[in-house]
């Protein structure tokens, strides 16, 4: 089915979207001009909805909200958000009636005329996803950026031309019911993560490798070799693939030595030309160009690379002040992107902010890496008992060192590092944890950040 035949199938049809947010808002319009019937529904009252419930009235959709939103759920096909648990029992009783259930992705992998990147991971998969997508528009390609980065892709379907490319990060949440896979797919690494959502590892584990199991031979998959989890999704791969490692030549792929980068077993650039710092950006640039091999020239990889100043929010330089600089680190959502992160950039050690929503995710590893590369650790929100634990735990931990205060605002985290810090010094935000309990996502508690560090 391609677009036309899709949107003609849509006429009269009864659409609903659970939840409202940045992904079903522009679909909801859309839809309705295209003759679907369309359905609302969301927990929050009204009210609680602010500008898009005012847009909602004004277009006239039925709206059902409350606790009672996904009662009497039969609508022909049932849009749900990345974040909606796939197996919730509403949701399940929807499809044996027969209710086609799907989300915004699914269908736009369906309909896209285009190739298609996908990345994955539990680390390193939006600077990744950043970074193919530079390297296309720098070869003049027509790149269309979405999923969890940029905006959603569905809405624009119809503007989308064969010739153009389509890049697009994935989250577990939006693979696990995924039944049409990219024709690149790169799984930058995966540890422990979304463990409030997922029943338990395992189904995690299975949602991320969705990414590959429906390509086809034509299609590559880039899994990172240094890995175990991902290095063992190699014998289920359908089509080319490519593998990454740092410290270690692989057969078909890209590895580093420490100095240089290869493909093939061909030198294409050195670290020292990556822009961006960090060794877990050099694996992040290593799974891009595994990705784009081919349909990059080598010369536009290295201009990339010597120019790309990176992602917003992912050790993102804000100010500095009396001779201490300010990072934002706010994707930085689980131990292992901290550790990899902003523990790794730095000779000596930092100021951390840290704390949030509890994800059910192990913080004991964060314990060690803290201990040697922290002197303050400040923090704050729901899993604040729980790091300050795992560090205090650390066999390297001795009273004092590091110094842990307890705030419970942003403000007070940042007053307090400004305090504590001396020229020199680096202050990071380095949550370790999703933004939900204070801030509606990572992006906001980011932004918070560099304004209060700003005005000071």
């Amino acid at each position: 089915m391609n677009t036309q035949q899709f949107f003609r199938y849509l006429k009269g049809k009864t659409v609903a979207f659970c939840g409202v947010g940045r992904t079903h808002m522009p679909l909801i319009k859309l839809f309705q001009e295209k003759g679907a019937v369309v359905t609302v529904r969301d927990q929050r009252p009204l009210e609680k909805l602010g500008e898009n419930g005012e847009v909602l009235r004004s277009l006239g959709v039925e709206l059902r909200l409350g606790e009672d939103y996904l009662q009497d759920l039969n609508e022909d096909i049932i849009f749900r958000t990345p974040g909606m648990r796939y197996h919730l029992p509403q949701l399940e009783e929807a499809r044996a009636r027969g209710c086609a259930v799907t989300s915004e992705l699914e269908l736009f992998f369906r309909l896209c005329p285009c190739k298609i990147y996908g990345v994955t991971g539990s680390d390193g998969k939006t600077t990744t996803t950043s970074i193919i997508a530079e390297f296309l528009k720098a070869q003049g390609k027509t790149v269309h950026l979405g999923g969890n980065i940029g905006k959603p892709l569905l809405p624009e379907i119809e503007s989308i031309a064969p010739e153009d490319v389509a890049v697009v990060e994935l989250s577990s949440f939006q693979l696990i019911s995924m039944r049409e896979s990219p024709d690149v797919a790169v799984v930058t690494n995966l540890s422990p993560n979304h463990l409030d959502v997922h029943k338990d590892m395992q189904e995690y584990i299975d949602a991320k490798k969705n990414i590959l199991l429906h390509q086809g031979a034509l299609s590559r998959t880039v899994l990172n070799a240094g890995n175990e989890i991902t290095a063992a999704f190699a014998p289920e791969v359908r089509g080319d693939c490519w593998m990454f490692r740092r410290g270690a030549p692989v057969e078909r792929g890209v590895w580093c030595d420490g100095e240089n980068i290869y493909v093939h077993g061909e030198k294409l650039l050195e670290v020292s030309q990556i822009k961006i710092p960090g060794w877990h950006n050099v694996e992040n640039y290593m799974a891009a160009i595994a990705a784009v091999w081919g349909d990059v020239e080598p010369q536009t990889i290295r201009h990339v690379a010597e120019t790309f100043a990176g992602v917003e929010h992912r050790a993102e330089f804000v100010r500095e002040l009396g001779g201490v600089k300010y990072y934002n680190d706010s994707i930085a959502t689980s131990p292992t992107r901290v550790i990899s992160g902003m523990l790794s950039l730095f000779p000596q050690k930092i100021l951390m902010i840290a704390g949030g929503y509890d994800k059910h995710i192990p913080f004991e590893p964060l314990g060690p890496a803290v201990c040697e590369k922290v002197k303050t650790l400040i923090l704050l929100g729901s899993t604040a008992q729980k790091i300050q634990d795992a560090v205090m735990a650390a066999p390297q931990y001795r009273e004092g060192c590091p110094e842990i205060l307890r705030v419970e605002t942003m403000e007070e985290a940042v007053a307090a590092a400004a305090a504590h810090a001396q020229p020199g010094d680096i202050v990071s935000l380095s949550p370790a944890c999703a933004a939900f309990d204070l801030y509606p996502n990572f992006e906001v508690r980011g932004r918070h950040f560099k304004e209060i560090v700003n005005k000071l």
